[in-house]
């Protein structure tokens, strides 16, 4: 339903019209790589905000949540810097967040207030910032309607690709179109990794009601995903709306967008999880309600012992069930029903015959299709006749994540 309604289109986080975006080298981080970008929004524009849920996170989140709670959600700018997530470096991670936005507003001619920041890299690692003050000007000075891509390039960190994404749909008679970008892949376990998510929008919404939708969206897409079970310091998600307000008839087709927009970064975020060779995807009917499903999907496919079969194109179907079971959501084992691809291997509780061979090469061949879209290996478990469905998504567990992560500051 959604595919029938929106149509893909390029330009990314600038996609939707008023939008702007920059990304330079700044000399933030040791590679000469593009590490400090900047989105603006146009004037009016409505922004909802998620965040990390840990008790230690960075200056620039209590920053973010405070502007917009003062400015009742009219942010103008954000700025994104790269290689340093500037968390628990004391009083100096929030004056120097206080000073970057200063900087970037005087420049922009806006009020600090308005401006946002978000840090993503090393803990423990404050922003160079002789580095970086003296590069916005030319970050301001590179803003562009096609500065999305530049923009999605600098805001990496161990990511091996860009996430960016837009599409369109004509709703009302009105062009509407919805742009994205992200970074993620490793510290991924997003509470609601390092995960930085960014949404825009050309038409309005009232805010009170964009909040509850981005809300909805996040758990269904952001909060849906798992690299390594870790949560991040630094998780943000920025979602802007700016236009004519959009009649309620066509909020439900909206909302399909936005969804199809996040669920497409969460996915690639997964995607590319460190040293990941697949997309796993879980999906979980039959429970009470969709929060249920989607709690037992993100257990599976967080657990280290399935993450590993996939990695080993093992289809070891206990982890699975053992996994889904820890759950802490009561369902009867006698109901459960499991798939991976479309190989049965369990039927109303109890193991069925199947060739495993046949599923361990089915397993390899989406090994392979890294990148390519084909690399997604789907499970269905079905554990009641409840209405309840969710999704969840994650990457296999390899020993390649291990070296990444072992020597990440050293």
């Amino acid at each position: 339903m959604v595919d029938s309604i929106w149509s893909p289109i390029g330009g990314g986080i600038t996609a939707p019209r008023g939008f702007k975006a920059s990304g330079i080298i700044a000399g933030l981080k040791s590679s000469s790589k593009p590490d400090l970008a900047l989105l603006v929004a146009p004037q009016g524009a409505t922004c909802a905000g998620t965040f990390t849920q840990s008790l230690a996170r960075a200056a620039c989140i209590d920053l973010c949540i405070q502007r917009l709670l003062v400015t009742e959600s009219r942010v103008r700018a954000v700025l994104i810097n790269s290689g340093q997530a500037n968390a628990c470096t004391g009083e100096r991670g929030l004056q120097d967040s206080l000073k970057a936005t200063e900087e970037v507003a005087n420049l922009l001619g806006i009020l600090p207030e308005e401006t946002l920041i978000c840090s993503t890299g090393v803990i423990g690692s404050p922003i160079p910032m002789q580095n970086l003050l003296p590069a916005l000007d030319q970050l301001v000075k590179e803003l562009s309607v096609e500065g999305g891509h530049s923009a999605s390039r600098a805001i990496l960190t161990t990511d091996l690709v860009e996430k960016e994404i837009a599409f369109e749909a004509n709703l009302g008679g009105k062009v509407v179109r919805i742009g994205g970008m992200a970074k993620g892949s490793g510290m991924i376990y997003p509470n609601m990794a390092t995960m930085l998510g960014y949404i825009t929008c050309d038409i309005g919404m009232p805010s009170k009601i964009w909040k509850k939708v981005i809300h909805k969206i996040v758990n269904n897409s952001f909060n849906s995903i798992t690299v390594d079970g870790d949560t991040s310091t630094n998780d943000t998600v920025l979602a802007f709306a700016q236009g004519e307000f959009l009649s309620e008839v066509y909020w439900p087709q909206l909302e399909q967008g936005l969804l199809l927009v996040a669920q497409h970064l969460a996915k690639a975020i997964a995607r590319d999880g460190e040293g990941a060779n697949c997309l796993i995807e879980v999906l979980v009917k039959g429970t009470s309600n969709e929060q249920e499903a989607r709690q037992i999907a993100r257990v599976i496919v967080n657990s280290s012992l399935v993450k590993t079969a996939i990695n080993g194109c093992d289809p070891n179907w206990g982890r699975i069930i053992a996994a889904a079971g820890s759950s802490g959501v009561f369902f009867d084992l006698k109901k459960v029903n499991l798939w991976i691809g479309s190989f049965q291997l369990m039927r109303s509780g109890e193991p069925i015959k199947f060739n495993k061979l046949e599923i361990s090469s089915y397993m390899q061949d989406k090994m392979k299709g890294k990148y390519l879209q084909n690399d997604c290996i789907p499970i269905k478990l079905e554990v009641g006749n409840g209405k309840g469905c969710g999704f969840a998504w994650g990457c296999d567990l390899s020993d390649e994540y291990v070296r990444i992560n072992a020597d990440y500051t050293t």
